[in-house]
C-alpha cells in the first residue's frame, strides 16, 4: 500500500455503513473511533497498514513534515511503519479505522 489521501468526490455524502462495506472489501478489519476536540497523538507507527475513512469531524495527520487534512468523507491510505502523529479539529473527530 502507497500512502495516499483521497478526497471524497462523490456526489452524495458518505453513509457509515457504505464506507465500512468498502475498508471490508478490500480487506480490512474495521472499527469505529472517535477522538475529543483538539485529541493530540505525538509521532508514532503502526505494526499494520491501515485505512482511516473520516465520517465527521476534522483531523489532521503530520506526515514527513507534511500536514494532511481531512474531512468527513476524506480517506487516508497509511502503510505499515510510516510515522505520523494526527491532531483532532475543534469539534473532534469520528472516523472509521481499517486494519489488515
Amino acid at each position: 500500500m502507497k500512502l495516499a489521501v483521497i478526497p471524497w468526490a462523490e456526489d452524495t455524502p458518505p453513509t457509515e455503513s457504505e464506507l465500512e462495506r468498502r475498508l471490508t472489501g478490500d480487506g480490512f478489519e474495521v472499527f469505529r473511533w472517535q477522538d475529543g476536540p483538539s485529541a493530540d497523538y505525538p509521532d508514532h507507527q503502526h505494526e499494520r497498514d491501515e485505512s482511516l475513512w473520516l465520517l465527521s469531524g476534522g483531523l489532521c495527520f503530520t506526515i514527513a513534515g507534511e500536514r494532511h487534512a481531512l474531512g468527513p468523507g476524506d480517506r487516508l491510505l497509511l502503510p505499515s511503519g510510516t510515522v505520523h502523529a494526527a491532531l483532532a479539529g475543534p469539534d473532534g473527530a469520528t472516523y472509521l479505522i481499517g486494519r489488515r
